[in-house]
């Protein structure tokens, strides 16, 4: 083939060690190749919607999309996070020899926890959390989120006992902690451990160059796992395993369904001669049904309405709607608004610098007088949106910083004349004033707004909370503890954030949609 094969991947350190692996392969018979890391994005232009054409599955979609656009020639995942079901026009090209298929314990001190009533253990798998208290009833099982390395990390920093893993992910990566046990009692996720290619149904030059990669076995074995799954009807959020193996030309199958909370366990073994097993997961997942399975199935199906994540803003329908569908989110406003009273006189004549960082300020400003009336030479503000908000409502802006000490900085060095207007609330940060004032600038502070603190109490099951002003941190603090994860707009929340909460997170754009994207990378499908 004369043609370079596209690889496309997701840029984490497991998926760029999965693709490299099909890159050397698909190179040592001779086809030239290229890795395309594909990051996650906002809207893709389709001709159909996502949902017509079935793409559902949150660590796959984004590639999915990119093949159909013709990005890209292949995908490389995991097979476990793939859909039972794959898009139209996309078809399995080939499977890897499996790797590693069990979960693993990875623990801090020692093992003598397993033994005891009390232990914390930490997965972020509603499958292995379901089996550990199934098997140790009494322990605690706390969520654990992020990428391999992040959660290896998160196991060092805290005090629990332990952390349950892929062994996979982590013999492929090369950090496989020091003290392990490898949970064989734990039937692992449908197709754990294998690596699978995709690719478009009508390009046959490139599906027959990625067939010759197919390991059959594991093609037979991922294949029954998967079916048992689809038949099941259970995707991320249902405790299913299922594993098939050979062993002298046979084909044993076991498949387990649980309870979230792992009190009720159905189990199934069956073994099958080889070239008998066209039935064998429908055989299986039967037998799990009619136990007491579609009972269970439906238990799971009702909403769990626990909190994840709690925002200190009102959110839109549309911004709830945004949210990936394992978050359980709650908000109500932290902070109340209120326009002051500017006085006329303030617009009189022209002003030569003036200073606004907040969308409320241009709403003040527009309420106080008319458009016309805003006479300002020069406009410094704060962030994209405020900037683009003063640009449609008031005139050009001179100088948008991403931070108020960015801001200060740049005044300092290029502004003309040694007086500003700064139109705040009456509760604002010091920094830019401040910096202002001591390099002999003089700022008239006019209150263009009032902030008024509205405290909520938060439910201690809440994981995380979005915050979108430093005065939205502190009004959170009012009525509760910094217990949680505090994901912040930008850097001046961020600042105020870090005077309370041990782990803070900064969305990578000043807006409400960065902010729930950097939510739901932290729960995202595992």
């Amino acid at each position: 083939m004369t043609k370079v094969i596209r690889i496309g991947t997701r840029d984490s350190e497991l998926a760029l060690w999965q693709a490299r692996a099909v890159k050397s392969k698909l190179e040592a018979l001779g086809h030239q190749t290229e890795l395309v890391p594909v990051k996650a994005t906002g809207d893709l232009v389709l001709d159909k919607p996502l949902y017509e054409l079935g793409i559902t599955g949150i660590f796959t979609k984004t590639l999915d999309v990119a093949m159909l656009k013709g990005e890209i020639d292949i995908a490389v995942h995991s097979l476990k996070d793939v859909p039972t079901v794959l898009p139209e026009g996309i078809v399995q090209a080939a499977v890897l020899e499996r790797g590693n298929f069990l979960d693993i314990l990875a623990f801090n001190d020692n093992e003598e926890f397993l033994a005891r009533p009390e232990a914390i253990i930490a997965t972020g798998s509603l499958r292995r959390k379901a089996q550990w208290l199934n098997r140790y009833p009494t322990h605690t099982v706390v969520d654990l989120r992020g990428n391999v390395n992040s959660r290896i990390q998160k196991l060092k920093n805290n005090d629990w006992n332990g952390a349950i893993f892929a062994a996979a992910g982590l013999e492929r990566i090369g950090i496989e902690p020091e003290n392990t046990i490898g949970l064989t009692w734990m039937v692992p996720a449908p197709a754990q451990g294998a690596v699978v290619i995709v690719a478009l149904e009508k390009d046959e030059e490139i599906r027959t160059a990625c067939k010759a990669l197919n390991d059959e076995i594991t093609e037979i074995c991922t294949s029954l796992e998967r079916k048992f799954l689809n038949l099941l009807e259970g995707g991320c959020t249902a405790p299913i395993g299922a594993l098939a193996y050979i062993s002298n030309e046979e084909i044993t199958f076991k498949g387990i369904l649980l309870s979230k909370d792992g009190s009720k366990k159905l189990e199934v073994t069956k073994t099958v001669p080889r070239g008998e097993e066209i039935d064998l997961a429908r055989i299986c997942a039967e037998s799990i049904l009619s136990r007491g399975g579609k009972r269970i199935l439906k238990d799971l199906q009702e909403p769990d309405r626990t909190l994840n994540v709690y925002a200190t803003k009102k959110l839109s329908p549309e911004q709830q709607k945004s949210f990936n569908k394992t978050v359980v989110m709650g908000s109500d406003d932290f902070i109340k608004i209120s326009p002051s009273r500017i006085p006329p006189n303030t617009f009189k004549t022209a002003l030569e610098n003036v200073i606004i960082t907040s969308k409320n300020a241009i709403e003040s400003l527009l309420i106080s007088v008319p458009r016309e009336q805003l006479q300002f030479k020069n406009i410094y503000c704060v962030g994209r949106r405020t900037k683009r908000s003063i640009e449609r409502q008031i005139g050009p802006v001179t100088y948008a910083a991403k931070n108020a000490k960015q801001l200060a900085g740049y005044l300092v060095e290029y502004m003309e004349g040694l007086e500003v207007t700064y139109f705040c609330s009456n509760i604002r940060m010091d920094e830019l004033p401040a910096i202002l004032d001591a390099n002999n600038i003089r700022v008239h502070e006019i209150e263009a707004y009032s902030t008024k603190p509205t405290p909520h109490t938060v439910d201690a099951c809440v994981e995380g909370i979005l915050f979108f002003s430093p005065s939205g941190v502190q009004s959170y603090m009012m009525q509760n503890k910094p217990t949680k994860i505090a994901y912040c707009i930008g850097e001046t929340t961020a600042k105020e954030a870090h005077k309370y909460f041990k782990e803070v997170k900064i969305a990578k754009m000043p807006s409400i949609e960065s902010v729930i994207a950097l939510v739901n990378e932290d729960y995202a499908d595992k």
